[in-house]
């Protein structure tokens, strides 16, 4: 009787199998490449068509590059989002989107309380983009840091230094921190502090430092420079300089400083006026032990 038992169970299996698991594999694989397909048609047309409208209104409106790149990130994801949808609906796989629309929510909140650092970069990363006042290529100084910003995206935002560091900040740090941007306005003033010695004339030394800056090309007569005595330090008088320069954003205005700097100190070395420098005077008196002193046993 068991080996007949035994042939009436695999003969139900059998039968089983090619009335109902592979009829149904055969439909899942069916669904499986129509899914595919159908992705695949939906995504590229959806990348051509929607990227090159995304591109031709982001240049006849002429948006600049630090807008561009997130808003073409964000089409590109709305393509697959929607190369999925259609792709599940034609696939008639409606029960396991709806089961996915259901674990992807609770990964969502789970994720959420997880990563918060992550969010608030994200939102920083959206407030960055948004502000004008920061744009791709700008100068700027944060927390000690300068440099010029190579790229904002939604999570970071990359700053090349001047000695050619590439600094990724998160965007989360930049958001809630003050930012110096040097550049941002048509006309930057610039200051210099000089040092004369106590004994030279003040408004002779003030009158060189102002026409040192008349005399350089790339310094703006108006607004006029102006020269304030601003410090009374312990070797020399301050005479602080305010200048101001066009277009920053243009011009190399470290240069501009270091030339008018060089060019005050050469005239003031030949009208004798003194630049001095920090020094020291000891004063007092050198003792000198008794040589007689009996010595120390080092026994004791």
């Amino acid at each position: 009787m068991e080996p007949l038992l035994q042939v009436g169970v695999a003969d139900r299996f059998v039968r089983y199998a090619n009335e109902s698991l592979i009829p149904q594999a055969m439909d899942f694989g069916t669904d499986a490449v129509a899914f595919l397909l159908t992705f695949a048609v939906v995504y590229a047309l959806g990348k051509l068509v929607v990227g090159s409208s995304v591109r031709r209104i982001l240049s006849a409106r002429e948006v600049d590059e630090t807008l561009r790149k997130p808003t073409r990130k964000v089409a590109g994801v709305g393509v697959v989002f929607v190369a999925l949808a259609v792709a599940f609906a034609v696939a008639g796989f409606g029960n396991l989107l709806s089961s996915l629309a259901t674990v992807v929510g609770a990964l969502t909140l789970a994720i959420g309380f997880a990563s918060q650092d992550l969010i608030g970069n994200l939102v920083g990363g959206a407030f960055l983009i948004a502000d004008r006042e920061v744009q791709i290529g700008d100068w700027v100084e944060w927390d000690g840091h300068v440099g010029v910003i190579e790229d904002i995206s939604f999570r970071v935002s990359r700053v090349r230094t001047f000695d050619n560091e590439l600094i990724t900040v998160p965007n989360g740090e930049l958001a809630n921190t003050a930012i110096t941007n040097p550049v941002a306005k048509d006309k930057l003033r610039i200051q210099f502090l000089f040092g004369v010695d106590y004994d030279d004339d003040i408004d002779h030394a003030k009158r060189v430092i102002t026409e040192e800056a008349k005399a350089h090309g790339e310094i703006l007569d108006n607004p006029p420079v102006s020269v304030r005595l601003t410090e009374l330090a312990d070797s020399y008088v301050g005479l602080k300089s305010r200048f101001w320069i066009d277009e920053p954003d243009r011009s190399d205005f470290v240069r501009i400083r270091s030339e008018y700097a060089q060019a005050v100190k050469e005239r003031c070395d030949a009208e004798e006026i003194e630049m001095p420098y920090p020094h020291r005077q000891l004063t007092g008196e050198v003792g000198v032990g008794d040589d007689t002193a009996e010595p120390v046993d080092a026994a004791d």
